[in-house]
């Protein structure tokens, strides 16, 4: 059997079967290449116009917001005497301001000691943080700030130790040793400035028990310093050197104090750093509207959305002399999303009253070519008359028209609009009212030292005071709101009271509002708990408990937690802060979501991991994919075909072969038959 093509007959049988097989398969295969090139093409760019738009949402979102266009910035006439920072929340005007005296921490020096090497004592060191009063000669705790207590070991009984001991602790007050040229002094200062953190300092020197001992100037009571003590030997042994002293100012007339030279608060929104004082010799303060920060996020806009717009058209363009085309032109999707843009930056924003409402109103008009052009002199005149409106036209945001009802925040779901506001219950805190108090002086001591408290939930263990004499209901208070709020299971919780005394009683108030706020007293010193009431006037019960603000927002019930009010129904999301004033009709409140706000929800939806453009690439990578397995078909059909031929080219070969065969014989036969010869 002949298995070589072209053996029997000398045809090129291989070449044969390929020519015809390759002539069989390539109309085919011309047609599903220039079908993959097509589909790459498109793919590309997809995902091109997916990257531009990708881009596009990065600037806008950064422009969701009001803070990306309301900034403010301070002037200051005399910056020798201070300097100021702004926020974009700042209260902008003009004001004047006249820096009277600095604030500055306390300093308290021993007397002269030969070296810091000279013993002192043991025992321990307790620093009380106060206002001392020289007119009523009283020392009052801070009730923001508890006693520190260090404790002073032999091997810390130098001058030396015992200012080691005090840096290690960490506890609000610095030592250090200064040599006067006589001697070494031993120097406390108070890490904080201000009348509110002077000194106090006791000690319990381990002498004996006579309270005389932890006074006179001898052992560790030689650092003993009561600023209401008469003088050395008796607690006051320490000298002060320098006086602690708050920041006092006016502005605009107004008498302004400070523990520190960092005063906030005043002017809303304003940080004023004070660096010299001269009074009699008044600056002027100017907080404006920074029209650069606005200005600067309306160009960035207008760049980005022309920067995406040339995109598009490069996508989409095509040109007559040359023939070319963008590799999207008349893309049906294409043309969807930029009309959808169009018509989100050309509506009018729902929310907004005024004159400016819409993207043309500040300046920004629409080009020939789909570009935006920016009128820069209406821009500014818009900045001046009103830049939070250009804000607003922008981001998402809200204004309620009564000053004492603060827009929080908005949902995804809130819909724009105008909601009026009726407050039926004001938030209110938790609080404790004890019954009357001892008379003044009152001694702390064992038995009306402790008791225990639960303040907003949360059980602080046992509180106790520290066993002092309490000379006045203010001196009681503070020391009482100083140890609730030390407490760290309290301050885990994000929690505080402030006590005060009231004509003839304590009350203790949580920081809380709403029905979560409430304070509550479990049990008092039980030796024996009579003698705490007798005293204190603290008693075990409950303080009545907070309530939450009530209302309705735009005519639907609306939820109440603490001073917080949210919206339902047609108003669902609306959240609002109610931060006083009265019951009855409020005002109402304006939600808007601005151009910037309408155009990332959009471009998120569309390029979202599964939106309409990752379902278009998905399409497309599958088309793509589906080509391919149609080539496999091809050459599994072509393979057959190929098979085919080869058989029956080999049968013909064999048949040529065979003939040329016979032909050969009989060319062989009629050679060797008689030739006939003519007679």
């Amino acid at each position: 059997m002949i298995t070589s093509s072209g053996i029997g007959s000398g045809l090129d049988v291989e070449s044969l079967v390929n020519q015809l097989v390759a002539a069989e398969g390539q109309p085919q295969r011309l047609r599903f290449n220039r079908r993959e090139a097509q589909l790459q093409t498109t793919l590309s760019a997809v995902g091109t116009l997916k990257s531009e738009l990708a881009d596009f949402q990065n600037a806008v979102s950064g422009l969701n917001s009001l803070s990306a266009f309301l900034g403010t910035k301070a002037r200051v006439d005399n910056t020798s005497l201070l300097t100021a920072v702004t926020t974009a929340e700042a209260a902008t005007g003009t004001y004047r301001v006249e820096v009277q005296q600095l604030a500055q921490a306390q300093k308290l020096a021993s007397k002269t000691f030969s070296d810091s090497h000279t013993t002192i004592g043991t025992g321990t060191l307790s620093f009380h943080f106060g206002t001392y009063d020289e007119d009523t000669n009283t020392f009052t705790a801070n009730s923001d700030k508890p006693a520190q207590v260090v404790t002073v070991d032999a091997a810390h009984s130098s001058l030396s130790g015992i200012r080691d001991a005090v840096n290690e602790a960490n506890m609000g007050v610095s030592a250090s040793i200064v040599n006067g040229g006589t001697g070494d002094h031993l120097v406390f200062t108070s890490k904080d400035m201000g009348v509110i953190h002077s000194l106090q300092i006791t000690v319990d020197d381990g002498e004996g028990a006579d309270p005389a001992d932890n006074v006179d100037d001898d052992g560790l009571s030689q650092l003993a310093y009561d600023p209401a003590a008469p003088g050395v030997g008796s607690g006051k042994n320490l000298t002060e050197t320098v006086a602690a002293q708050d920041a006092r100012l006016l502005v605009d007339g107004l008498r302004i104090t400070r523990s520190t030279n960092t005063v906030t608060e005043v002017v809303e929104g304003v940080t004023l750093n004070l660096k010299s004082a001269e009074p009699s010799s008044p600056t002027t303060l100017t907080v404006a509207s920074d029209g650069q920060v606005i200005s600067k996020s309306v160009k960035s806009f207008v760049d980005s959305y022309n920067g995406l717009v040339e995109s598009l058209n490069s996508l989409s363009s095509y040109n007559p002399e040359t023939r070319e085309r963008g590799a999207l032109l008349g893309d049906a999707s294409l043309r969807g999303i930029e009309n959808r843009i169009r018509r989100l930056m050309g509506y009018a924003v729902t929310g907004l009253s005024g004159p400016y409402r819409a993207l043309a109103d500040i300046g920004i008009t629409t080009q020939r070519e789909g570009t935006l052009a920016l009128e820069e002199s209406k821009l500014q005149s818009a900045i001046k008359t009103d830049p939070e409106a250009i804000a607003r036209l922008f981001a998402v945001g809200g204004k309620a028209s009564d000053p004492l009802v603060r827009f929080v925040e908005g949902t995804e779901t809130t819909r724009a609009g105008e909601y009026e506001v009726h407050i039926s219950q004001l938030a209110t805190q938790g609080k404790y009212t004890g019954e009357a108090t001892g008379s003044f002086p009152i001694t702390i001591d064992a038995d009306n030292d402790e008791f225990t408290l639960k303040v907003d939930g949360s059980e602080l263990g046992t509180i106790s005071l520290t066993h002092e004499i309490y000379n006045s209901g203010l001196e009681l208070a503070a020391a009482l709101q100083s140890q609730i709020n030390g407490n760290p299971k309290l301050s885990e919780a994000g929690g505080s009271v402030a006590v005060e005394f009231v004509s003839d009683h304590l009350e203790i108030t949580s920081s809380r509002y709403g029905s979560a706020s409430s304070v509550e007293l479990l049990s008092l010193d039980p030796s024996p708990a009579v003698t705490t009431t007798q005293t204190l006037g603290l008693t075990v019960k409950s303080g009545d408990a907070g309530v939450d603000v009530a209302g309705t927002i735009g005519g639907q019930a609306a939820v109440g937690s603490g001073r917080f009010l949210t919206g339902s129904g047609g108003a669902e999301g609306v959240k609002l802060e109610v931060l006083g004033g009265g019951v009855g009709d409020r005002g109402s409140v304006a939600f808007s979501r601005g151009v910037a706000a309408r155009l990332n929800a959009f471009l998120e939806q569309v390029s979202a991991s599964d939106g309409f453009l990752d379902n278009r690439i998905d399409g497309l990578n599958d088309r793509i994919a589906d080509l391919g397995e149609q080539r496999e078909v091809l050459d599994r059909r072509l393979e057959a075909l190929e098979q085919r031929y080869r058989t029956q080219f080999t049968m013909l070969d064999s048949l040529l072969g065979q003939l040329q065969a016979t032909s050969d014989f009989l060319s062989q036969q009629i050679t060797i038959l008689p030739r006939r010869t003519s007679s």
